[in-house]
């Protein structure tokens, strides 16, 4: 039964700014050690950035829980691009709390933004 949907919005040119502004101070607070690795490997690293951030914002708005560090939200991709959540820390105990045994989500890139949809289910 799907008990949550979260959607986000990133403008990529507002995670660029935020990158050249706070450089790591930015990337240690929100993303983990494997997404900087992964974005940075990419030639627009700003755009895969910006879509990591979307899917921890739809995220937290699919379970309704604004409490959590947003770097205990991990994006994963599977071989063919397809990106999945790894949680940590109080991420993880909420969702185990919640009874959710399966999270679903999608990103796109567009020009200047990034989107991200998140439906969790019990």
């Amino acid at each position: 039964m799907i008990t949550g949907i979260g959607i986000d919005l990133v403008s990529i040119p507002r995670i660029k700014k935020a990158l050249e502004r706070w450089g790591d101070k930015f990337k240690k607070k929100v993303f983990t050690d494997n997404e900087i690795k992964y974005s940075e490997s990419h030639q627009r690293q700003e755009q895969h950035f910006a879509g990591s951030f979307a899917v921890k914002e739809a995220f937290i708005k699919a379970i309704g829980e604004r409490n959590i560090r947003l770097n205990n939200i991990e994006i994963i991709r599977n071989v063919d691009g397809r990106p999945s959540i790894n949680l940590h820390g109080r991420a993880k105990m909420r969702v185990e709390m919640m009874g959710i045994n399966a999270i679903h989500s999608s990103i796109s890139h567009d020009g200047k933004y990034s989107v991200a949809v998140v439906i969790v289910e019990k």
